[in-house]
């Protein structure tokens, strides 16, 4: 028997806008024990199906059967029974799930609790998944005193403490460093298979197929491509209709645009420019560009700082004795392993926290100086903070989330639309602007909440793992507006990231560990 068994699904969300659909005829099969990745650019449905594969959500049409039952016609008491004894769930918004209450060891253990396993037997199972994961320190820690990272690692072995039968994974690694995502990645492997456990785990991360059985790429709400097991050629998907995907990247090195022709030649289907089209691009849309320059000034720098988390035992010393400064025109790239205080520091630098010892100067203000209402004052007039949570009102579009920074700002309300529209053409989300950001993807969410630190035209930008759920391609486009928008507008870019593609972007990297400034190439 199949585990999930989806055919001919479609999702679609009706909105003031008009309707949207995150999928379209979507059909999929996953064996039992299978470990499955799905792959897929950002707002592509990925996460739309994992929501209905776990009941937080119907499709419009089509059916879902996991183990037998149609998940679309579970309610009250049965819907609950499935969802708390047969699934596993790791979604994209972690911390969520978090009580900051709860130490790690019991954050791991609720599941387990709530099935009625004994005490002593929770916490035997929590320090085990604790040390596979290399947290078994921090089991009495609390979610404030982690990080981003360590706070994700505990959210997925939470999700496998109740030995699941299925588990299914929303970017489980997507604020991880590469050491820590292939940790968790084998973590994910060696539980699924030892258990007996089906997974479905969505990314965007090509590093999560090493642990696939099979890998599937969705695309506009259905399955396009599909690599089966001992990496066999990577085959299309024909969909019903005869519905068919083809990579941009072939479309584009064949020069097709918006038309192509089709022909049967020789018993094969030749697909040809239609005349005369050029390639269509494969990133986002292009900035345009900012005419400003830079002026070489040190916007923000920190002296000595040292920052340490947590209690006696369990105090942990995130940064000792830092010295760095970040000038106009720069963008920086803060890179570390998780738990090194990449987040620390840009907390530090927006005044949002304070350092034990030492000092934290922005435009030439020292912040440990400043009260409560002037650090708001500089950070509403001269800092931009992009968190790893997109902070979106949900009910308003994306333009009116940006216009609503800018008229914190006290922006005309036609200047706030006009910057508004601009920067969200700049991430590539042109076509977006009027969509409710409760019906966007996270992907692009976070793009909107990238846009709403670009349109602020503040003089520091600081930005916490902002290509963590961005496909390849947005992440690409995101790292060379930060790289634009320093180097044109003399912004002081700081980003704290483990992303590649940012990183070869930047003017400098402060490698935290190390913490040696060192130039870009």
């Amino acid at each position: 028997m199949s585990a999930i068994e989806a055919r001919d699904v479609f999702r679609v969300y009706a909105t003031p806008e008009g309707d949207a659909a995150a999928l379209q005829g979507l059909t999929l099969q996953v064996e039992e024990r299978e470990v499955l990745v799905v792959l897929g650019p950002s707002g592509s449905g990925k996460s739309t199906l994992l929501r209905i594969f776990s009941g937080l959500d119907r499709p419009s049409a089509g059916f879902v059967r996991v183990f037998g039952r149609e998940v679309g016609k579970l309610r009250g008491r049965e819907l609950a029974q499935y969802r708390s004894a047969v699934l596993g769930y790791v979604e994209q918004h972690y911390s969520r799930a978090l009580d900051p209450d709860l130490s790690a060891r019991e954050l791991v253990g609720v599941q387990l609790g709530l099935v009625g396993t004994d005490r002593k037997d929770r916490e035997r199972r929590a320090d085990e998944l604790l040390e596979r994961v290399g947290l078994e320190e921090k089991r009495g820690s609390r979610p404030a005193e982690l990080s981003g990272g360590e706070q994700q690692r505990i959210a997925v072995c939470a999700a496998l403490a109740h030995r699941p039968q299925l588990l299914l994974a929303d970017e489980p690694t997507g604020e991880l460093d590469a050491a820590s995502a292939a940790l968790v990645y084998d973590l994910i492997g060696e539980l699924a298979r030892e258990q007996g456990c089906t997974a479905v785990l969505v990314s965007h991360d090509l590093e999560s197929t090493g642990i696939a059985d099979r890998t599937v790429r969705v695309r506009d709400g259905r399955v396009s491509e599909e690599t089966g097991r001992e990496g066999s050629e990577e085959t299309l998907v024909v969909a019903r209709g005869g519905w068919l995907r083809l990579p941009e990247e072939l479309l584009a090195r064949a020069g097709i645009g918006e038309r192509a022709r089709a022909e049967l030649a020789g018993g094969q289907i030749v697909v040809r420019p239609a005349g005369s089209e050029s390639p269509r691009p494969l990133e986002p849309e292009a900035a345009v560009p900012i005419e400003s320059a830079t002026d070489g000034r040190v916007v923000a720098e920190t002296r000595a700082v040292r920052k340490s988390y947590g209690k006696e035992a369990q105090r942990r010393l995130v940064l000792d004795g830092l010295d760095a400064s970040f000038g106009a025109g720069k963008l920086v790239a803060v890179t570390g392993p998780s738990g090194s205080g990449k987040t620390t520091l840009l907390h530090l630098l927006a005044g949002l926290d304070d350092p034990d010892e030492g000092a934290i100067v922005v435009l030439g203000r020292e912040l440990g100086r400043l009260d409560r209402e002037a650090r708001a004052a500089l950070r509403r007039e001269d800092v931009a903070f992009i968190g790893q949570d997109p902070g979106l009102t949900p009910f308003l579009s994306a333009r009116e989330n940006v216009e609503l920074g800018l008229a914190l700002r006290k922006l005309p309300p036609e200047e706030a639309e006009e910057r508004a529209l601009d920067a969200l053409t700049r991430v590539g989300l042109g076509e977006r602007v009027e969509q409710r950001a409760g019906r966007l993807s996270a992907g692009e969410r976070q793009r909107v909440a990238i846009a709403r630190a670009v349109a602020a035209g503040a003089r520091l930008l600081l930005a916490d793992e902002p290509t963590a759920r961005l496909d390849e391609a947005n992440a690409l486009a995101v790292g060379a507006l930060f790289g634009r928008l320093a180097r044109e507008a003399g912004v002081a870019v700081v980003v704290a990231t483990h992303d590649p593609l940012v990183v070869e972007q930047a003017d400098a990297t402060l490698e935290l560990g190390g913490e040696t400034l060192m130039s870009g190439s």
